[in-house]
């Protein structure tokens, strides 16, 4: 018979039969109990944040650069209000985090107890699922369904919110072995019909476009191998969402960059003139979309996605098949080989002669500037000089985040962490934190706005005290840039709150925490600032003074379809005024 264990024992034990090496936490009074095993043990390592917020930002940067899932551990009340934020995030973006939070004792669940909060209820909108355990017996099987439950079909965050005496109380382990599991098991094979389907479509086609998203890489590894054989055996042009950049290769010769509200001319032309468009693993987001009576409007269209609720939720397709990315394409390519299928290659061909033509329009340019540097000039610069590098990036959100998707290439998953559906200010810094605790010996660079970046600047204490060598790179225009870009174009110019008339000094406020701080305004100077920044071996933040009033072009108009996209070289206001004279 095996030895009675608290229910705090019980949840180290837990996470340690999970595999889990480190958990993003902030200790208070309803966990202190967890607090004191961790404490006894070496296996798992704790990560001593300044803000939930932070833990469970870090969590997801850990999860999406991993495959794994990430930990954040919190307090009751404002603990587990503070997490609410990365819940949602990660539940937006499909990312696999548990959140371990912990709860007033049973007896005064309801009594307005101090730091008490109905976790389960605030938090059950921005999860996958939640449980509160009252029973000490049930606690370590239901760590392990949790676990289950954030890991499998789609991913997502899970919460678990624990009361204070469940915790003190002793019962019986459940190994992660004997756990409840069963009864959520996703469908992962795609229905052989409807893909035999598809594989007829993709014979046929003469001007067909792979859209893919981040279920791609959620998959795993093979789920991306996949898809590039699938090009590659097609010669069909692929495009990508925001959160599937990595999945096909930057450099690849079918790559055409990122489509949707900020993509690139080629990619959103393609999508609008397609015959045949196969969506793999994204959810038709209406900042993908544009004006969704206008999407794509001519093609048959597929769906693979493991989630059903995804699938004819905004856009109505020909094909749908629900099952895991890496299944469904398996199946794919198995039947597109086994009946010797080819393409209509002159067909294609033709439509890569219009798409090179679109390509010639090269969406990506902007005057640069002797004086004043230009953030696609920054970004374009650390793209050079840390290209081959083993680099992940994460990034913060506003202008900067849609210059960097614009400017860096990505040839291979979970390289890439940027907050996509929620657009989370403040998620870089940590996001980044946990990147770096997952890959020490890598280069971790976080693409933030200054605005963005001091949503949690307070992490830089916690780089500092675990010498997470983070690079922070400050596209600094003193603005909200985004917000300010939309007040010059839907709101006649009134620049009402969109910047900050008290900013820090960044230099020296690196140097308050304890980190390196680099500043340049020089275009000449970027090179030599941007190599000592990469040079150091700590925490650096490279404030980079840049153009205070750059639009990140091009840009969809909002409601606007595809074939309406406002480019560097159009009249901005003009183009809003009378977009169809000045686009295809």
């Amino acid at each position: 018979m095996t030895q009675p264990r608290t229910g705090a024992q019980m949840i180290v034990q837990a996470l340690k039969d999970q595999g889990v090496d480190v958990v993003f936490g902030y200790p208070g009074g309803a966990v202190l109990p967890i607090y004191d095993e961790i404490f006894l043990q070496n296996e798992i390592r704790h990560i001593l944040v300044r803000h939930e917020q932070a833990a469970v930002h870090a969590a997801e940067g850990y999860a999406r650069s991993t495959g794994k899932v990430g930990v954040a551990l919190v307090t009751s009340g404002p603990g587990a209000t503070n997490a609410v934020t990365g819940l949602t995030d990660a539940l937006m973006d499909s990312i696999p985090i548990v959140v371990l939070s912990g709860q007033v004792p049973t007896f005064m669940i309801g009594n307005d107890a101090f730091q008490e909060a109905d976790t389960v209820g605030i938090t059950r909108p921005c999860t996958k699922h939640n449980w509160l355990v009252k029973d000490t017996a049930s606690l370590s099987s239901t760590i392990h369904e949790a676990f289950h439950v954030a890991r499998s079909g789609r991913p997502g965050p899970v919460l678990v919110d624990i009361p204070k005496d469940v915790q003190f109380a002793s019962g019986s382990y459940t190994p992660k072995q004997k756990a409840r599991t069963s009864h959520y098991q996703p469908k992962l094979k795609g229905d052989t019909a409807m893909i035999e389907q598809l594989a007829d479509a993709i014979a046929t086609a003469k001007r067909p476009i792979f859209y893919t998203g981040g279920g791609v890489i959620n998959s795993g590894p093979a789920a991306s191998q996949l898809l590039r054989e699938l090009v590659e055996q097609t010669g069909f042009p692929i495009t990508s969402t925001l959160m599937g950049l990595g999945a096909y290769p930057a450099s690849g010769k079918n790559w055409l960059g990122m489509l949707g509200m900020h993509g690139l001319y080629e990619a959103n032309l393609a999508m609008h003139g397609c015959d045949l468009m196969i969506n793999v693993g994204a959810r038709f987001d209406d900042r993908i979309t544009g004006r969704v009576q206008d999407f794509s409007p001519k093609s048959k269209k597929a769906h693979i996605d493991i989630d059903p609720s995804s699938i004819n939720k905004v856009i109505h397709v020909d094909m749908p098949i629900i099952g895991d990315v890496a299944h469904v394409l398996e199946d794919l390519l198995r039947i597109w080989k086994s009946k010797g299928r080819k393409t209509n290659a002159e067909a294609v061909a033709k439509w890569w002669d219009q798409i090179n033509e679109w390509k010639k329009v090269d969406c990506l340019q902007y005057s640069n500037s002797e004086t004043t540097i230009k953030p696609q000039y920054a970004l374009e610069r650390l793209e050079a000089l840390t290209k081959g590098r083993d680099r992940y990036i994460t990034t913060e959100v506003g202008q900067h985040q849609m210059w960097a998707a614009q400017y860096l290439g990505f040839d291979e998953p979970h390289r890439w962490m940027t907050s996509g559906g929620l657009g989370t200010m403040g998620y870089g810094q940590p996001a980044a934190m946990g990147v770096q605790i997952a890959h020490k010996d890598s280069l971790v660079i976080n693409i933030a706005g200054e605005a963005s970046w001091l949503m949690n600047m307070q992490e830089m204490g916690t780089m500092v005290q675990y010498h997470l060598p983070v690079k922070q790179f400050i596209l600094n225009n003193e603005r909200l840039g985004m917000v300010r870009q939309w007040q010059e174009l839907l709101h006649g110019e009134r620049y009402s709150q969109s910047w900050s008339e008290a900013l820090p000094d960044f230099v020296k406020l690196a140097e308050a925490f304890g980190a390196k701080g680099i500043q340049c305004s020089d275009p000449k100077d970027l090179d030599d600032a941007i190599m000592e920044m990469l040079d150091y071996d700590g925490p650096v933040i490279f404030d980079c003074l840049v153009e205070k009033h750059e639009n990140c072009l091009p840009m969809i108009p909002s409601g606007e379809p595809h074939n309406k996209m406002l480019l560097p070289n159009s009249s901005t206001k003009d183009a809003i005024a009378a977009p169809g004279a000045v686009l295809v």
